[in-house]
């Protein structure tokens, strides 16, 4: 047997019983950052909820206090979340989320220093079909956007970027010449690790449960003028197509990924990773990248 492909690719499933409507319709991609040998993403289907966990890579030479990685913590609460929304399926998504927080806490199984500050984390993007509504939560920086009532709109949590933009003003104040890039990247990092989960810095799923009620979360109609007709759950691998290099705004990412599949529009993020590495920002070249797209109707 071969070494196992962390690409995967879900074609278009029914939610809900057929006769019923509205149906939810799912095509979801996820694709590992090229010469990366694990996926650091995950893209899900439990029944009526979808999502997309974007765990937070490591930078090289960091401790994180745990003997797993951002890969082991992100399947762990991709299956406790669904867990969690079986066993209390009329529960909030953030008490949902919480329960799989903790839960995942008892995954480590003691081996782990929980209350280091690089304990392994995750953003969440949850999008739940509930017949004539859906609820939503968005927890750190994986957007969902929405076209509902002939509208384009982005659900997103800008306190991670927030908290960036900060760090670049401090760093910013220090002296030129106070210290080699190596060193200020370091910095930089040890105290956006220091902000994690804390009031006036941002919030994502790590060790602390108390984080999912922190996230962006709400609720919109299936039915009437205002109803939601598509939406994408993207990671930032997938978001930088719009927030990054500008290849078209939202409305066009919902009709490219519309029209090519969300294998489609990762295709167009990675070319534009080959063509345009002027307008990377991050860190890091490439990064791993996850679409749900969802479209709503009447079944066929």
């Amino acid at each position: 047997m071969g070494a196992p492909d962390h690409r995967y690719l879900t074609g278009s499933r029914p939610a809900r019983p057929v006769g019923t409507a509205p149906m939810m319709r799912v095509r979801s991609a996820s694709d590992p950052a090229p010469g990366r040998a694990e996926n650091e993403d995950v893209v899900f289907q439990l029944g009526p909820l979808v999502g997309v966990l974007d765990g937070a890579t490591v930078p090289e030479g960091f401790d994180t206090g745990c003997v797993h990685g951002p890969a082991w913590y992100v399947r762990h609460l991709a299956a406790r979340i669904g867990l969690a929304i079986a066993a209390r399926p009329a529960a909030t998504l953030m008490s949902s989320l919480a329960a799989a927080i903790l839960a995942v806490r008892a995954d480590h199984g003691g081996e782990c220093d929980l209350d280091h500050p690089g304990t392994p984390s995750s953003t969440v993007c949850l999008l739940r079909e509930g017949g004539d509504q859906v609820d939503y939560l968005v927890l750190c920086d994986s957007p969902l956007v929405l076209d509902a009532g002939g509208e384009v709109s982005v659900v997103s949590d800008e306190r991670l970027d927030a908290a960036l933009a900060d760090l670049r003003g401090t760093a910013a104040a220090l002296p030129d010449g106070d210290a080699d890039p190596v060193t200020r990247f370091r910095r930089s990092v040890t105290v956006q690790r220091a902000r994690m989960n804390r009031t006036h810095g941002y919030w994502a799923a790590a060790a602390d449960p108390d984080a999912a009620y922190h996230a962006v979360t709400g609720t919109l109609p299936l039915r009437g003028p205002g109803a939601v007709r598509r939406a994408a759950l993207l990671s930032d691998g997938a978001s930088c197509a719009v927030e990054q290099f500008g290849l078209f705004d939202w409305a066009g990412l919902l009709d490219v990924t519309a029209a090519e599949g969300p294998e489609g529009l990762i295709g167009r993020v990675r070319a534009a990773e080959r063509d345009h590495p002027d307008r990377l920002r991050r860190h890091k070249r490439t990064d791993d990248a996850s679409v749900v797209f969802c479209e709503f109707g009447a079944a066929d």
